[in-house]
C-alpha cells in the first residue's frame, strides 16, 4: 500500500477539500487528485526539460476532460467512448489556463502540459470550481518552475449572504455567479453571470472569493515544503544585452513619435511601426553582413523591439494621457448602428464601434430545435443559444476557418451569458444567435452582446431590458502608483496593457463579466473606479445603440414561426399522440404545422407552431375535438365505423366511439343493423348514456326524429311480465293503432286456462 500525502482544506460550512499526491501517476513531473465529497479530480503536469530553439513564449497547454464513467454513465454516440472535449470542458480549461500562463517565470519556454480528469463525480458537488486549485497543485508538487501557488473558486450570493464552492441546489438560487482566480496577493482571473447586480455587490463577491483563495495557496505551500520540493534549473534564453540596449536607445524616440501621431487606422499604423523596425534590422544587416549569427540577433533585434514599441505606448499613455487612435481615456471609439439589414433572418442588426464591426442575426424555432446536452455532470436541454464566429479576414489574414476554435467558444460564451437572462419568462420560442466579427481592433466579444441585444429587438422579442458591454483596459507603472484606466480599448491596448475587463449589463446592472489581469499588486481601488468609469462607457454604448432602435419590434416578422401553446389534461396525452404516433402524425400532415407535447404539473403541454394562425387553429380545433369531454344529452355528427348484427359504432369524436343498438336507430323496429347503415355513413346521433363502470358511450337517433302519432312504447324485454304465467299478458297496439288478433281468428286460450292475446302484432290473412 502506497502512503500518500494528504492535505485537508476546510470551509466555513463544515465540507472540507482533500489534496491527495503520491499514489497516482507518479511518472508525471507532479499529480494531485483535489476530492470534494463524492468529487474527485486527477491533475498532472509533465513539462519539457529543454526548450524549444527561437521560441519566446511559455508553451503551456491546459486540458480538463469529464470522464462518463465518473457519473456511472455511458457516453451517448455509436462509438461509446469520449471524444474531443465538449463546450463546457474547452471553457473550464481556458479558466484554468487563464489564471495559470502569467506565473511561469518569463524566461521560461519548456512546453508544458496540464491535464485535469474528473474521475468521480458526486452529485450535488460541482468539479470546475475545483480544477484550478488541482492544476496549481500539481505544479506545487513538482519541479516545473512557478511564480506562486494559485487556486480559483466559485463564489454564488443566494438571499443575500456569499457562498463559497456551492452546491448544484445552491447555484439555481443565486443571483450572482462568478469564478475567481488568484494567488496569495493578487487577483488573476474573473468570469461570470449577475443577475443585474451592482458594482460594489461585484467587487464585494471578488473579495471573499480571494480570502477563500489564500488558505488554499498555504496549503499547497505546506503540501510543497512537506516533500521537499526543489524546483529545476533552467537556461532557456540567450540575450544580447548589449544589442538590446542599442535598440532601445536607437529606436525609442521614434517609436514614441509614431505612437503620439494618433493615427487611427490600425493596418496604417501596424505598417507605420513595423517600417521603422524593418528599415533599422536591414541598416543592422549591411553593418554586421560577416556576423555568423547574424540571423539570430535579427530574431533578438525582433523581440527587444516589440518591447520599445509597448513601452512607448505605455509612457505616452501614462505621461500625456493619450492614447494610440487619439482618444482619450475614458472616450468611446465612434459607434453605428443597422437592423434589419438581413431580409431572410428573424431579425438581424450590424453593430460597429471604431475598427470592430459585427453582423448578427437571430433565428427563432420550435421545442423541436432546442440543443440536448448530455454531459457527465449535467444533463438537459438549453434553449437559448450564442454562436461567435471570428474569420481570419475580420483582422486582415489570408486564411479560411479550420473548425471553431476555443477563443470562439470562450467569447460566445460570455456573451450568452450577458444576454440569456434578458429573455422573457415562459418564452415558447427556441432563440439562437449568431454572430459573425466581420472587422476586428479589440471588444469584439462586447460588440456580440450590443449587437445581439439589437437584432433580438428587431426579431420582436420582448427582451426584458437592453444590453451593452465594455472592454476596459490598464496601464500601471511599476516604478510609481501612477495608472490609467481606459475605456473601449483597442487589440493594441489589450496586447500591451496591464488588464483586460469586459463588463456588460443593463441600466440597472452587470449581467456578466470576464477579467484577466496582468500585473501583481492591482488594488481594489483600481478594480473600484475600472468598475465605475466601465458603467459610464456601457450607458453611453447603451445610447447609441437606442438611437438606432429604442425598443422591440410590435410583432414578429411574416417569416417567423407562429407559437401557441395549450393546455390537456395529461390522461389525453395518449389520446392526442395515438397508437405509434399516428393521430398526432396526422394532424401534423393535415394541418402543415409542428407539434410537441410535454408532460408539466400533471398537465400536457401542447405546443403548435405553423407558417401563420390558420394552421394553428386548425391543428387547435383538431387537438380539442380530441381532447372535449363527451357530454350526455348533447348531438354529435358521426360516422359509422363498423357495423354488426345488433347495431352500429360510431365515432362522434376523434377517438370516441359509441353504440347506436337497433333498437335506438328508428321508431320503427329494424330487424338489422345491416339493412338499415353501412359503414362510413354519416348521420347526427345523441349521446343518452354513459356506462358507469366501462364508460361505454350510449347513442341514440331516433329520439331526434319526430315521435310517430300513437306509438306506445314497448318496455323492455326483461320486464314484459312475470315469466310463471301469462309472460306477454295484456293488450298491444303497434304504432299504427287498432286492436290486432291472430291470423287464426277469434279468441285464444292458453293451455292453463284463461283468455291470452298474442304477445306480438300479427297482420290478418284475409
Amino acid at each position: 500500500m502506497v502512503n500518500a500525502t494528504v492535505k485537508t482544506i476546510e470551509l466555513a460550512d463544515g465540507r472540507s477539500i482533500t489534496i491527495e499526491t503520491g499514489k497516482l501517476a507518479k511518472q508525471a513531473d507532479g499529480s494531485v487528485v483535489v476530492r470534494m465529497g463524492d468529487t474527485m479530480l486527477l491533475a498532472t503536469v509533465v513539462s519539457a526539460k529543454e526548450a524549444k530553439e527561437d521560441v519566446d513564449f511559455m508553451p503551456v497547454s491546459v486540458d480538463y476532460r469529464e470522464k462518463f464513467s465518473a457519473a456511472g454513465r455511458f457516453p451517448g454516440g455509436f462509438m461509446k467512448r469520449e471524444a474531443r472535449p465538449s463546450d463546457d470542458e474547452i471553457l473550464v480549461a481556458r479558466l484554468v489556463d487563464r489564471a495559470l500562463r502569467p506565473l511561469f517565470p518569463d524566461d521560461y519556454h519548456a512546453e508544458t502540459a496540464v491535464m485535469i480528469s474528473l474521475i468521480s463525480s458526486g452529485i450535488d458537488e460541482m468539479p470546475d470550481q475545483l480544477a484550478g486549485l488541482a492544476a496549481s497543485a500539481a505544479i506545487a508538487v513538482s519541479d516545473v518552475p512557478f511564480t506562486t501557488p494559485i487556486s480559483e473558486v466559485r463564489v454564488v450570493r443566494v438571499n443575500g449572504e456569499f457562498i463559497i464552492n456551492p452546491t448544484y441546489t445552491q447555484l439555481a438560487e443565486a443571483d450572482l455567479d462568478i469564478m475567481v482566480g488568484a494567488s496569495h496577493d493578487n487577483i488573476m482571473m474573473v468570469e461570470g453571470e449577475m443577475k443585474e447586480v451592482t458594482e460594489d455587490v461585484m467587487l464585494e463577491a471578488i473579495k471573499v472569493a480571494h480570502e477563500e483563495i489564500k488558505k488554499h495557496c498555504k496549503v499547497q505551500e505546506e503540501l510543497a515544503a512537506e516533500l521537499g520540493v526543489v524546483k529545476r534549473e533552467y537556461s532557456h534564453e540567450n540575450n544580447d544585452e548589449e544589442l538590446r540596449e542599442r535598440v532601445k536607445t536607437e529606436l525609442y524616440e521614434q517609436c514614441f513619435a509614431i505612437a503620439t501621431q494618433q493615427i487611427t487606422n490600425k493596418s496604417e499604423r501596424y505598417g507605420a511601426f513595423e517600417t521603422l523596425r524593418d528599415e533599422w534590422i536591414e541598416k543592422f544587416k549591411a553593418e554586421n553582413a560577416e556576423d555568423e549569427e547574424l540571423d539570430k540577433k535579427v530574431n533578438l533585434i525582433k523581440r527587444y523591439y516589440h518591447d520599445v514599441e509597448k513601452e512607448a505606448m505605455r509612457r505616452m499613455i501614462l505621461d500625456e494621457g493619450i492614447r494610440l487612435d487619439g482618444r482619450k481615456t475614458h472616450e468611446i471609439r465612434p459607434i453605428w448602428g443597422e437592423v434589419d439589414y438581413l431580409p431572410g433572418a428573424h431579425g438581424s442588426s450590424i453593430f460597429t464601434r471604431g475598427e470592430t464591426q459585427a453582423l448578427t442575426s437571430v433565428t427563432m424555432g420550435t421545442k423541436m430545435d432546442e440543443k440536448i446536452i448530455d454531459g457527465v455532470t449535467v444533463q438537459g436541454k438549453e434553449r437559448f443559444l450564442l454562436h461567435y464566429n471570428f474569420p481570419p479576414f475580420s483582422v486582415g489574414e489570408p486564411k479560411t476557418p479550420r473548425g471553431v476554435g476555443r477563443r470562439e467558444i470562450g467569447h460566445g460564451n460570455l456573451a450568452l451569458r450577458a444576454l440569456k437572462n434578458m429573455i422573457p419568462d415562459e418564452f415558447p420560442y427556441v432563440v439562437r444567435i449568431v454572430t459573425d466579427i466581420l472587422e476586428s481592433n479589440g471588444s469584439s466579444s462586447m460588440a456580440t452582446v450590443c449587437s445581439g441585444t439589437m437584432a433580438m429587438m428587431d426579431s420582436g422579442i420582448k427582451i426584458k431590458k437592453p444590453v451593452s458591454g465594455i472592454a476596459m483596459g490598464l496601464i500601471t507603472d511599476k516604478g510609481s502608483d501612477k495608472f490609467a484606466v481606459l475605456s473601449d480599448i483597442l487589440g493594441d491596448e489589450d496586447h500591451l496593457g496591464d488588464m483586460d475587463f469586459k463588463v456588460t449589463g443593463t441600466a440597472d446592472g452587470i449581467t456578466a463579466t470576464q477579467m484577466d489581469i496582468k500585473v501583481d499588486g492591482l488594488s481594489y481601488e483600481v478594480l473600484s473606479q475600472a468598475l465605475q468609469q466601465a458603467k459610464e462607457g456601457r450607458m453611453h454604448i447603451l445610447g447609441k445603440m437606442m438611437e438606432t432602435i429604442s425598443e422591440p419590434r410590435e410583432d414578429y416578422k411574416p417569416n417567423v414561426p407562429r407559437i401557441e401553446t395549450i393546455q390537456i389534461p395529461k390522461d389525453m396525452i395518449g389520446a392526442v399522440i395515438g397508437p405509434g404516433g399516428k393521430v398526432i402524425q396526422a394532424i401534423q400532415e393535415e394541418t402543415q404545422t409542428v407539434i410537441v407535447i410535454e408532460e408539466k404539473d400533471d398537465l400536457g403541454y401542447v405546443q403548435i407552431s405553423g407558417a401563420g394562425l390558420e394552421p394553428i387553429e386548425a391543428a387547435k380545433a383538431k387537438i380539442k375535438a380530441i381532447t372535449a369531454l363527451p357530454e350526455v344529452g348533447e348531438v354529435y355528427k358521426g360516422k359509422v365505423k363498423s357495423v354488426v348484427s345488433f347495431g352500429a359504432f360510431i365515432e362522434i369524436m376523434p377517438g370516441k366511439e359509441g353504440l347506436l343498438h337497433v333498437s335506438e336507430m328508428d321508431w320503427a323496429r329494424v330487424e338489422s343493423a345491416e339493412g338499415f347503415t353501412k359503414e362510413g355513413e354519416e348521420m347526427e346521433v345523441k349521446l343518452i348514456g354513459v356506462d358507469e363502470k366501462t364508460g361505454k358511450l350510449k347513442l341514440s337517433r331516433k329520439v331526434l326524429l319526430p315521435k310517430p302519432e300513437g306509438y306506445v312504447e314497448r318496455p323492455p324485454r326483461e320486464n314484459r311480465g312475470d315469466r310463471g304465467g301469462d309472460r306477454r299478458g295484456g293488450d298491444r297496439r303497434d304504432f299504427r293503432g287498432g286492436d290486432r288478433r291472430d291470423n287464426r281468428g277469434g279468441d285464444r286460450r292458453d293451455s292453463r286456462g284463461g283468455e291470452s292475446r298474442d304477445f306480438r302484432p300479427r297482420r290478418d290473412n284475409d
